[in-house]
């Protein structure tokens, strides 16, 4: 089916959107509907990539629940890692800022940290967090203020949180004020990966 010219301007608008300097890390996810939300959650936000580390080498086919995603897995590029240096080392070579959630005693509280320039948001493990080797790469700690009882979000809540503040941030300096641009190599080639979606998506139909 060919493409319509209000679903071409709408991949050019989203397209325009993305923040090709925020990402996520998830390391050790191993609940598929918790890496679907979260996959979504970076859609509505304009992150275009992930990095799944799986250090703990769970069943790679297991890991990716495509329900809750609700079809973002088509237009979220997903790295995918089992050794936490070369993961790091591929984060560290695109994004400045490291920042993880972890409770300790230097950790920053969400609100007070700086999530509009470079930077690359890393959560670990539903239940142990992330593994010490993992904090070794983290430059920064981060923590979610919190009132209740029970002093622990959901992960792929606690990344929505995170990543809805770092949108807040990034309005305000106009990083969402873009408009698409067929001169710069990173919108044409993800709008030629669209329309490959596009196509594939109406083949299976």
């Amino acid at each position: 089916m060919e493409i319509t010219e209000k679903r071409e301007q709408r991949f050019k608008e989203v397209i325009a959107k993305r923040q090709l300097d925020l990402t996520v890390v998830l390391e050790n996810v191993h609940d598929p509907h918790n890496i679907g939300a979260v996959m979504r959650s970076c859609d509505s936000v304009g992150v275009g990539e992930i990095y799944i580390l799986n250090s703990e080498k769970k069943p790679k086919d297991k890991l990716f629940g495509l329900n809750s995603s609700s079809g973002s897995f088509k237009w979220i590029k997903i790295h995918y890692y089992e050794d936490v240096q070369e993961c790091f080392e591929a984060v560290k070579q695109k994004y400045d800022l490291v920042i993880g959630t972890h409770l300790a005693e230097d950790s920053q509280e969400l609100y007070d940290l700086d999530l509009s320039g470079s930077v690359a948001l890393v959560f670990g493990n539903e239940h142990a967090g992330m593994t010490d080797e993992c904090l070794n790469h983290i430059d920064v700690n981060m923590i979610i203020p919190q009132v209740g009882m029970v002093q622990s979000l959901n992960i792929s809540v606690a990344c929505a949180v995170t990543l809805y503040e770092s949108l807040r941030q990034r309005k305000k300096k106009g990083k969402y004020d873009i408009t698409f641009d067929e001169s710069q190599k990173t919108h044409q080639h993800l709008f030629e990966h669209y329309l490959v979606q596009h196509k594939m998506k109406f083949e299976k139909d």
